[in-house]
């Protein structure tokens, strides 16, 4: 058997856990009520394990996870289509500027983690400034940007201290 195949059985079974526990997460943090204050907000508890995924793994297979990670949140949560259309507009304006500051020398993962953290929340506005057809959002980006740096580095914390641990395992 060729051990230099993308896909081999060890792999797929650690994106399996990687997306099994992003959906668990997701579904904690939706049990959390802590956007009944301000809404929109949320933790942002699977960001850490798309840092791990794009740290430790590749672009392609973040990317998936990612999108298997709001399809199956979608339907396992019974949410709108319109939260799955917020959910990729967040997800892939996030994964896309955290993958291009992973390149960075000397950028850390947590710092990394909040410019995701961020970019999640515009791409979420955006797209419901677009799909509502109302740019007064824009002056809640504000608040939502601040939460998401917050979050960010919450999760960034968590996911060095995961990959410094497991910098020694190949993926």
């Amino acid at each position: 058997m060729n051990k230099g195949r993308r896909f081999d059985a060890k792999r797929i079974a650690l994106c399996g856990v990687l997306l099994s526990l992003m959906l668990v997460l997701g579904w904690v943090e939706h049990m959390i009520p802590i956007n009944a204050a301000i809404p929109g907000i949320k933790l942002g508890l699977s960001n850490g394990v798309l840092i791990f995924a794009v740290y430790m793994l590749d672009v392609p297979t973040s990317f998936v996870l990612m999108a298997m990670k709001v399809l199956l949140s979608c339907a396992f949560l019974g949410t709108p289509a319109s939260m799955m259309i917020y959910g990729f507009a967040g997800g892939v304006l996030s994964l896309t500027a955290m993958v291009l500051l992973s390149r960075v020398k000397g950028l850390h993962a947590v710092t990394v983690s909040m410019v995701g953290g961020v970019m999640h929340n515009v791409g979420q506005v955006a797209a419901a400034m677009i799909m509502l057809n109302t740019p007064n959002l824009l002056y809640y980006m504000a608040v939502l940007m601040v939460v998401g740096l917050g979050c960010g580095a919450l999760t960034g914390v968590c996911a060095s201290l995961v990959m410094k641990h497991m910098r020694h395992m190949r993926f």
